[in-house]
C-alpha cells in the first residue's frame, strides 16, 4: 500500500479533488515517489490551480505532502497520510490535513470542513475499492 500511496500521480486514480477535471494540465518535476517530487495542476473552477509536493515520506507507515494552491483562493496546507498494519491483509489508512486561512475566508472553515470530510471519505472508500481488486 505504501508504495501505491507514495506516488502522487496515484491520487489521480482516488483522490475526488484530482478526479474532479479530467482535462486538467498537470506537470511533474523530480521523481514520483520520492521527498521534493512536486505535481502541478491547472483546470476548471472544481479543480483549481496549485502544486503538492512530497515532504517526507517514513517507508511502509507515512507520507507527508505540502499542497499550495493558487486558485481559488491562495492558501496551503499540510496533508499527512498514515498507514498502520492491522493483519497480514488489513491496513488502517489515515488521512489528514492541517492548514491556515486568513480573514474573511476563516469563518467560512465549518462549512468547509463538512465538505472537505466528506471528499476524503469518499476518496478513501474509492483508495479501498482500487486496492482490494
Amino acid at each position: 500500500m505504501f508504495d501505491f500511496l507514495k506516488l502522487l500521480k496515484n491520487q489521480d486514480k482516488f483522490n475526488k479533488h484530482t478526479m474532479a477535471d479530467a482535462d486538467r494540465n498537470a506537470e511533474f518535476k523530480g521523481t514520483d515517489g520520492t521527498v521534493g517530487f512536486i505535481y502541478s495542476w491547472s483546470g476548471n473552477k472544481d479543480a483549481g490551480e496549485g502544486e503538492k509536493e512530497i515532504i517526507n515520506l517514513i517507508e511502509g507507515e507515512r507520507v507527508e505532502t505540502e499542497i499550495r494552491f493558487v486558485k481559488p483562493m491562495k492558501t496551503s496546507a499540510r496533508i499527512i497520510i498514515e498507514m498502520e498494519a492491522i493483519t497480514d491483509d488489513q491496513t488502517k489508512v489515515t488521512w489528514s490535513n492541517a492548514g491556515t486561512l486568513t480573514y474573511p475566508v476563516n469563518i467560512m472553515i465549518p462549512m468547509m470542513e463538512k465538505h472537505v470530510v466528506k471528499d476524503m471519505y469518499s476518496s478513501l472508500v474509492n483508495l479501498k475499492n482500487i486496492l482490494e481488486k
